[in-house]
């Protein structure tokens, strides 16, 4: 038995049921946000290469199945940066990401910055996303979520910054300071010297 596509009240064609469906048909044709999964990154343009994760169920000559929809390419991320400050972090293929799909064209402020006219008029098209990073699904949670703290650190814990009330704790193999100089506690350290000793097997005494 075919498969029954239309109403009645939509085959006579009566005016609320062609609204509707052609509104029906409109949101199918706009976006908003999907999450996604990086498939490259592009360390000059800060770009990425997203899949969407989630299918759609289309109908071909009448035969309906679920497709991926075709690759997002030159996707611009999103981290946090403000003034003269950034937080960069590498993105890597099979990181999860939220892609948001813009109100407008996003071509020629991408390219040139500033307050640019519209390339293209078209709305929330997939041409249009930003890859928000810092997503995920359940399969991916993070191990060991501190409640206690904030950090910066990777995922197996081996390496953090740990900031909670009063204590900055660093936990790593290496720490290196690149630094002309270093000051604790009001001390500098690096151009520090004692004076009145003489050379031998003795040790001085502590920073003063």
């Amino acid at each position: 038995m075919a498969e029954v596509t239309t109403t009645l009240p939509e085959h006579m064609a009566l005016p609320e049921m062609v609204l509707d469906k052609a509104l029906k048909n409109l949101n199918y044709d706009i976006r908003v946000s999907m999450p996604g999964i990086i498939q490259s990154f592009d360390s000059s343009t800060q770009t990425v290469t997203v899949q969407l994760a989630i299918k759609e169920k289309l109908s071909i000559n009448g035969n309906t199945s679920w497709q991926s929809i075709p690759l997002l390419v030159d996707v611009p991320i999103v981290v946090p940066k403000a003034g003269s400050f950034v937080i960069t972090v590498p993105p890597t293929k099979g990181d999860e990401c939220i892609v948001l799909f813009q109100d407008c064209c996003l071509d020629a402020w991408w390219q040139s910055g500033g307050t640019q006219n519209q390339v293209e008029l078209r709305r929330h098209d997939l041409s249009d996303g930003v890859a928000i990073l810092g997503v995920w699904s359940q399969p991916n949670v993070i191990s060991n979520y501190s409640t206690s703290s904030a950090q910066i650190r990777t995922l197996d814990g081996n390496t953090a910054v740990s900031v909670s009330d009063g204590t900055i704790t660093l936990k790593a193999t290496n720490i290196v300071l690149d630094s002309d100089n270093v000051i604790i506690s009001g001390k500098t350290f690096i151009s520090h010297t004692h004076s009145g000793v003489e050379t031998g097997s003795g040790n001085t005494g502590g920073v003063v």
